[in-house]
């Protein structure tokens, strides 16, 4: 519903008020930082607006008549909430140029977030971010905890206490180095993969999660224990390069070393490997400020991929 075009103008009323405690048009006029002829000429549009006479102007000064103050009276407090609003609007300007705190999966922490922060930086170039990389399950229990503003998993699902939004998808590939027998097969069952040690992230990754989930939609409830745990993916990249064993990455991870043939991807026979990649923030909330720009901006370059293809 629109303002009544009688209380659109709050600088009237509000230079009213400081005519009540000043005493003359002139002082009033120049605490708001405008001529007398100005402050007048207003008060004026102000009366004939309301429709009553507000002012008695004298060679000495000017008062409030009686209808005059009690408009003042009932603007007052309307005035009040106003530079409430306004102190609002300044709070939420604060907000939106301070400190970011942002808690990441590996994979999202070195292949997404750099160009998210880069087109961050164009929208809040005041920002100061501050990053802290591990594993979804420590990103989920940073968020929890309000260390972290936003948190970005890899997990299959959303932890409890927290609301999610894909913001990018990916898939796992199973990679080893060129001389592993499975290299020249290029291919194994869901079963055999299963089965075989692997170079793996450590409990609670969301890389490894999600291969175990895979695993159990196709009917294979049992893997084997890992070959060898690791918290970096470049450890792991290393590793499995380096012929220790097989290795499950995200293929962002891989992609250059798929390239120059450092690792071989097999394909894993009956296995959907793909998933999605999520933003969190608390529940019952919603993310504000250098937050919201951040999931606008990875939302965004989901959308755009989509479109691409």
């Amino acid at each position: 519903m629109p303002l009544p075009s009688r209380v659109t103008d709050l600088t009237s009323f509000d230079l009213l008020l400081s005519v009540a405690e000043l005493g003359s048009i002139g002082r009033a006029a120049q605490a708001h930082g405008m001529s007398q002829p100005a402050a007048s000429e207003r008060l004026r549009v102000l009366e004939g607006r309301v429709g009553v006479t507000l002012l008695d102007r004298t060679p000495r000064g000017a008062r409030l008549t009686t209808s005059g103050q009690l408009v003042a009276e009932w603007a007052a407090p309307v005035l009040a909430r106003a530079v409430d609003l306004d102190a609002g609007i300044t709070s939420l300007r604060a907000d939106r140029h301070g400190q970011l705190r942002i808690a990441a999966s590996l994979t999202v922490a070195e292949y997404l977030l750099p160009a998210w922060l880069i087109a961050l930086r164009t929208v809040s170039p005041d920002t100061a971010t501050v990053l802290t990389a591990g594993n979804s399950v420590h990103v989920a229990e940073q968020v929890l905890a309000e260390r972290a503003d936003l948190g970005f998993i890899e997990s299959t699902d959303v932890p409890s206490g927290l609301t999610g939004r894909v913001v990018a998808k990916d898939e796992l590939v199973l990679v080893v180095a060129p001389g592993h027998p499975w290299a020249r097969r290029r291919r194994v069952t869901a079963v055999k993969a299963a089965a075989t040690p692997l170079v793996s992230r450590e409990s609670g990754s969301g890389t490894r999660q999600a291969w175990e989930h895979a695993l159990r939609a196709a009917g294979v409830e049992a893997s084997a224990e890992p070959l060898l745990e690791m918290s970096s993916t470049t450890a792991i990249k290393a590793a499995a390069i380096g012929g220790i064993g097989p290795a499950v990455l995200s293929v962002r991870a891989v992609e250059a070393d798929l390239a120059t043939r450092a690792l071989v991807r097999v394909e894993v026979s009956d296995l959907d490997l793909h998933r999605a990649l999520r933003a969190v923030w608390p529940a019952g909330r919603t993310p504000r400020g250098p937050a919201s720009d951040l999931l606008t901006i990875a939302t965004r370059s989901l959308t755009n991929r989509a479109d691409r293809r």
